[in-house]
């Protein structure tokens, strides 16, 4: 939240006067300043935004972009359901309010350019598949989300689907389902399409958000290719994605198994910044994101609805999109200048 003049100058004297000892405490320190300056800008989104729950509340201090994110997490546990929300759980009046923290993320702190927008369609069905990263969040399905609101030209509304892990973690469910995000099943994924609703499918699930920071970039089996399926049945064109950026954000260097046991997560991950920074090491980094959309699959015309229950030709088709998607991933990674910029 936005600081006063003189406790900011306060803040620098004070950081001035205390030399820091090493190159550890200066990182730290100098990666305060960044996210200060950012949480400035984000406080700038929100204003411009107009979000109810703001207006006429008192301006609280804050130091960084991991303090906003937590107020924000308590207030949104305060605000009950609205009365608005789909039949799957979407809440408009929850979107509106969070929305200027994403609308932060994607613009100023990972710049996310995005090429091919147009080939989503601008009315009716489609399902978008793309490779899957994040190790702590599914940052990636929240940033297509808002690709679509912001940079498609009907700014359509997209969406992801959920896997069934995060409803067993307490809060984020929730917050995925009201900020339109639905439980992966087949059964959720074609009543939305026969709506007439984009939908996202990330076919590694947690294979993807789990990789190490070796194997980046290297997309998982996808599954038993139930989405191709969906597609058939319901004529919805595919529309394959590549997302680079997302796969550095949190570094996996190695996972802890007992304590994802005992919490009921498929791992604990370590990274470069958790959990040797507490709350700061779970703030992504800043990296640079890429959003491509490929070339629609009309996969209905090409084969027809009744060969939607044939196993070798859904294996075969669903190993093709995994292989476009990898080139796709391949030749953005070779244009890519740098990571951070």
């Amino acid at each position: 939240m936005p600081t006063s003049d003189s406790s900011a100058s306060g803040s620098r004297r004070s950081r001035t006067a205390s030399k820091p000892r090493g190159r550890g405490v200066r990182t730290v320190l100098s990666l305060e300043q960044q996210l200060a300056r950012l949480n400035r800008d984000l406080e700038e989104e929100i204003s411009k935004h107009h979000s109810p729950a703001r207006k006429g509340s008192p301006a609280a201090p804050a130091s960084s972009l991991t303090q906003t994110f937590f107020e924000l997490v308590a207030e949104l546990e305060k605000i009950s359901s609205s009365e608005r929300a789909d039949e799957f759980g979407l809440d408009p009046e929850f979107e509106e309010l969070i929305a200027p923290f994403f609308v932060f993320l994607y613009r100023k702190w990972w710049r996310v350019d995005v090429e091919g927008v147009d080939n989503v369609p601008s009315s009716g069905p489609a399902l978008l598949v793309a490779n899957h990263s994040g190790a702590m969040f599914p940052w990636d399905g929240a940033m297509l989300k808002v690709a679509l609101r912001l940079d498609h030209p009907a700014a359509r509304e997209l969406r992801p689907l959920i896997e069934n892990l995060a409803f067993r973690m307490p809060f984020v469910g929730s917050f995925m389902t009201r900020a339109g995000g639905v439980r992966a099943c087949p059964e959720n994924a074609t009543r939305l399409l026969q709506c007439g609703e984009v939908v996202a499918v990330f076919p590694e699930g947690v294979r993807g958000m789990g990789k190490s920071f070796a194997e980046r970039y290297h997309l998982q089996r996808f599954g038993r290719g139930g989405f191709v399926s969906i597609c058939l049945r319901t004529a919805a064109p595919l529309v394959p994605v590549a997302i680079i950026g997302a796969e550095e954000i949190h570094p996996l260097l190695a996972t802890w198994k007992w304590p994802a046991r005992i919490l009921g997560l498929p791992y604990v991950p370590i990274t470069p910044t958790f959990p040797w920074l507490g709350a700061l090491g779970l703030v992504p980094l800043p990296t640079k994101w890429t959003i491509r959309f490929g070339e629609p699959m009309d996969l209905s015309a090409r084969y027809g609805a009744n060969r939607a229950d044939d196993p070798v030709l859904i294996d075969r088709i669903s190993a093709d999109v995994q292989e476009r998607i990898q080139e796709m991933v391949d030749e953005m990674l070779k244009e890519r200048r740098s990571v951070f910029f």
